[in-house]
């Protein structure tokens, strides 16, 4: 596995890194929890270094589980958790980034992921009502105090982040980004090539989308966050498969798989992109982090850019109050 900067620091990672939410939370019950650690440390073993959870997913079981994985392998990788939710009664009940709330919920996700020092802590959402300079500053505190190596933020807004690190220097911004979702290339990325930030998309195969394992006859239950988004309607789902079929066929040309046709285009375009696909079994890791191995030259890249740029998308990434949080 190839490995990868993250930000103007010395974060080194695995060009592909895991995302763990979708084990214990968003995509219906979670999974055996022996199963799921067993998928995490065989992600060690073909080279993943990068390992993405947040307290609020399941709340806390996600970050139990990857805890419990990755103890016995804990100074050969590096964990990524998230902050700035409220969660009572087992719920998330709205956005809380005050500093003395931070301060009190990383002690949680520490003794949850059974380490003393987080490697990169992401505000998960911009809280409105808290200066996003009071953020930086309770997180500074907490690195002096040796409680965190790096920091981030997670579908941040490009004036935000500009604020932020004016503070406190973000390594990693993470939003979503995929070739049906290329609104960062208009201005967070460029932005984050200027700052020296990297960059961590999630959800890099349209949340299973562009793998084409989906048509217009597919039907997701309550329980999958799927089923709640207007790009995951039936209506959506069958106007939106050119851009599958754009992928599979460049796939055909290049002996891969639709998957990792999607990984490879996001690794080719800036250095400093870490894509952190998810998955719940071992032949679709396997797969995906096969894509670092699929070369795209620039004329592949191009050839796909044009193709997709006249595909238009149909539906929205989430409802208006979820799309609210996003890009503050």
């Amino acid at each position: 596995m190839k490995k990868r900067i993250l930000g103007n620091t010395n974060l080194e990672v695995s060009a592909i890194g895991l995302g763990c939410m979708g084990m214990s939370y968003g995509y219906g019950p979670a999974k055996d929890k022996n199963e799921m650690i067993t998928l995490i440390r065989k992600a060690f073993d073909l080279g993943v270094t990068l390992f993405d959870t947040a307290e609020i997913y399941g709340p806390y079981v996600n970050e139990e589980l990857v805890g419990e994985a990755l103890k016995p392998i804990r100074d050969e990788v590096v964990i990524a958790t998230k902050f700035g939710f409220n969660i009572e009664n087992g719920k998330e009940t709205g956005v809380n980034s005050r500093p003395e709330h931070i301060k009190q919920v990383i002690e949680g996700s520490l003794k949850r992921l059974k380490t003393d020092v987080i490697d990169l802590y992401y505000q998960h959402r911009v809280d409105p009502n808290v200066p996003i300079e009071d953020v930086a500053g309770a997180v500074k505190d907490l690195i002096e105090e040796g409680k965190i190596k790096h920091w981030g933020l997670s579908e941040a807004g490009v004036k935000t982040i500009r604020r932020a690190h004016a503070v406190l220097p973000v390594t990693a911004v993470q939003s979503e980004y995929s070739l049906w979702w290329r609104r960062p290339e208009e201005e967070l990325i460029p932005m984050l090539e200027e700052l020296g930030i990297g960059f961590v998309p999630f959800s890099p195969l349209g949340k299973g989308y562009l793998t084409g394992s989906f048509d217009g006859d597919t039907k997701f239950e309550g329980n999958d966050f799927r089923s709640m988004l207007p790009r995951f309607t039936q209506d959506a789902l069958g106007a939106n498969q050119a851009i599958v079929d754009l992928i599979k066929h460049i796939a055909g040309e290049k002996n891969a798989t639709s998957a990792q046709i999607a990984l490879a285009w996001l690794l080719a375009q800036k250095t400093f992109i870490v894509p952190i696909p998810g998955t719940t079994k071992v032949h679709r890791l396997e797969e995906n982090l096969g894509a670092g191995n699929v070369e795209l030259t620039s004329e592949d890249v191009k050839k796909i850019n044009e193709a997709s740029s006249k595909i238009n998308l149909k539906g929205d990434r989430y409802p208006e109050e979820l799309e609210k949080r996003t890009g503050l």
